[in-house]
């Protein structure tokens, strides 16, 4: 299974107990100004994308959790093509998990990596039923030793389909956040804690949002948007992009991609 596939399957050698970035040792306070310039980047992008949300589309935690499984090495834009047969097949982690594997290959094929991925869920609901009674766990702890899934998985479950705070680390969260000057760390658990101290918990779901939208359509990995980013003034790393407007224009993305 390639490593990039399915959230990593690596566990944290300690995992924290409770729903709250874990603190192996008191951290200082971020500066003030820090602070400020943050939540003031997250209001800006709050009114850029009023419409920001969760682009898999799921009606349970667990249609989330599988589409997010999915979505490994694809858009959300094609898991959203294929969930809709999906779910009419294997309405539940117990029909998921006696699925006949050719049928669930072919429905998931589109998403790439089908076989990793069919291999993927079929043992998450097997867990899911053994351990869970056939229901996704509302905590982190519990989440996190599921098949395939990982802390960026379980905060996006936990964050949009349970409504409890989490910071979905993933690679736009991440670019962003160090494209800011937020944080300069490039472990997940370690963005995770430096974030998490520059917002109230209350926010966390919502910053997501935004600054996965915007790492969607302006932020982009190789060619950010400067010159028609909405927040240029307040970022460090302005001028990575192009910075003429114009020009910058016609690298703007109106519908996000994975």
């Amino acid at each position: 299974m390639p490593r990039v596939l399915l959230d990593s399957l690596a566990r944290p050698a300690r995992p924290y107990a409770g729903l709250v970035p874990p603190m192996t040792v008191a951290a200082a306070a971020p500066p003030t100004s820090l602070v400020r310039r943050a939540r003031k980047v997250d209001r800006v992008l709050a009114a850029t994308y009023p419409d920001a949300h969760c682009e898999l589309d799921f009606r349970s935690p667990y249609e989330l959790l599988v589409a997010t499984v999915l979505s490994a090495q694809t858009t959300d834009k094609r898991v959203n093509l294929v969930t809709p047969a999906l779910f009419a097949a294997y309405p539940d982690p117990a029909e998921l998990a006696g699925a006949d594997r050719a049928r669930l290959e072919v429905l998931i094929q589109p998403t790439g990596f089908f076989r990793a991925k069919a291999d993927a869920l079929l043992k998450l609901a097997a867990a899911l039923c053994e351990r869970f009674g056939g229901r996704v766990p509302s905590r982190l702890t519990d989440l996190v030793t599921l098949p395939g899934v990982g802390r960026k998985t379980a905060n996006v479950v936990l964050s949009d389909a349970f409504g409890i705070p989490g910071l979905t680390v993933d690679t736009h969260f991440g670019r962003l956040v160090r494209r800011f000057g937020w944080t300069d760390e490039t472990d997940p658990v370690k963005t995770e804690q430096a974030v998490g101290q520059l917002f109230p918990r209350r926010d966390w779901m919502m910053l997501n949002h935004h600054l996965i939208w915007h790492g969607r359509r302006c932020c982009h990995a190789r060619r950010p948007a400067c010159g028609a980013c909405p927040v240029a003034r307040y970022c460090p790393s302005y001028g990575e992009g192009p910075t003429d407007e114009a020009t910058a224009r016609t690298l703007l993305k109106t519908e996000g991609r994975a």
